[in-house]
């Protein structure tokens, strides 16, 4: 699945470079000496494309969304935490909560994502960083839905996200490696190809067509990194982002630490 995303201030500068007639529906607030490493669980606010009225609109949403039969606190603080990622198979099951909203279609624009790899032998799952090869940020297809509550402090009825995921290829299959949702990824293609998502007149079939491309794996670029999920500093004093070297690391493949034996 995909619960760890990473975007920066620059991001700004590209979407107005991607679409320069966007309309930014409030002034961003987001905190970006933050947002090296955005947890889902968190529900962070992060950055989010769709349109309205044939225009592109970029807003801040919270990361996992929030549905309409969520209509209690108690309700959200139960449901919520399953919202953060939509599978796309279940996408046009007429009786899922994504099938009511597949048509409140976003894009949740990132600089990457991470992943965790299990190797045996090494305590720690190995977080890997993974974006696009030649481009700055991707735009991941997601869902939204504004909260059938009103926000506590605001009164405002806060956007919020989903991001959908799909089988993995033959790349996210070494990386994702483990658990109840593994050998799964983030919806993923060039942004130019992932703008069709938002057009207002996609009929169930194009959506159908839409998220059963699987992106190539030359396309993609990866690394492990240090440990994200802590607030400690890195031992080298890099980046959530920057390749860290993992001591007995395997190759992609390879799950099991394999012990190099003494020729004497």
């Amino acid at each position: 699945m995909c619960h760890d995303i990473s975007f920066s201030a620059n991001t700004v500068e590209f979407i107005t470079d991607l679409l320069p007639n966007i309309i930014w529906d409030n002034q961003l607030s987001i905190d970006f000496s933050t947002t090296s490493h955005v947890l889902s669980m968190s529900n962070r606010r992060c950055i989010v494309l769709y349109n309205r009225d044939g225009k592109p609109h970029g807003a801040e949403f919270e990361w996992g969304l929030i549905a309409d039969y969520m209509n209690t606190p108690e309700l959200i603080k139960k449901y919520r935490i399953q919202m953060a990622n939509a599978r796309y198979e279940n996408i046009l099951e007429k009786k899922s909560a994504w099938y009511r909203i597949r048509k409140q279609r976003c894009l949740v624009v990132l600089e990457g994502f991470f992943e965790h790899r299990e190797v045996k032998g090494i305590t720690n799952k190995i977080p890997y960083y993974v974006k696009l090869t030649h481009r700055s940020h991707m735009l991941i297809p997601g869902f939204f839905n504004y909260s059938p509550l009103p926000d506590v402090e605001s009164g405002e009825m806060k956007g919020t996200f989903s991001i959908i995921t799909r089988p993995a290829n033959d790349l996210m299959k070494k990386i994702h490696n483990h658990g109840p949702n593994k050998h799964r990824m983030p919806l993923l293609m060039q942004p130019e190809q992932a703008l069709k998502w938002i057009r207002e007149d996609l009929t169930d079939e194009d959506i159908k067509a839409f998220v059963n491309y699987e992106i190539p794996v030359e396309e993609l670029d990866y690394c492990p990194v240090y440990t994200i999920r802590t607030t400690k500093e890195r031992p080298d004093g890099k980046g959530k982002k920057d390749a860290y070297e993992w001591s007995n690391l395997p190759a992609l493949g390879t799950d099991e630490v394999v012990e190099q034996r003494s020729l004497f």
